[in-house]
């Protein structure tokens, strides 16, 4: 796991607005309101990732760039510097 802690940068990011089923497209979501949460937060995002045994950190001292009310982000690595899935 250290070696991945090195390269926390080249994972990906993860807004929890980007998944809240009350924001529009326009407001930052990126998915269909149907597999949408309702407010979700970097810890329950987290929980599910560590449920999942895929690597995340979060990082609450950062905002979403349209909306710098919403505090905190979660990067994930989802792939290995090979190109397959981590898990």
């Amino acid at each position: 796991m250290d070696g991945d802690i090195k390269n926390i940068k080249k994972w990906n990011i993860l807004y929890p607005v980007c998944i809240n089923s009350k924001k529009t497209i326009a407001q930052g979501r990126r998915i269909c309101v149907t597999k949408a949460c309702e407010s979700p937060t970097c810890t329950e995002i987290s929980d599910c990732y560590k449920f999942l045994k895929i690597p995340c950190a979060i990082e609450f001292d950062k905002t979403y760039p349209q909306d710098f009310m919403q505090r905190g982000r979660v990067r994930v690595l989802l792939k290995r510097e090979d190109e397959t899935p981590y898990n």
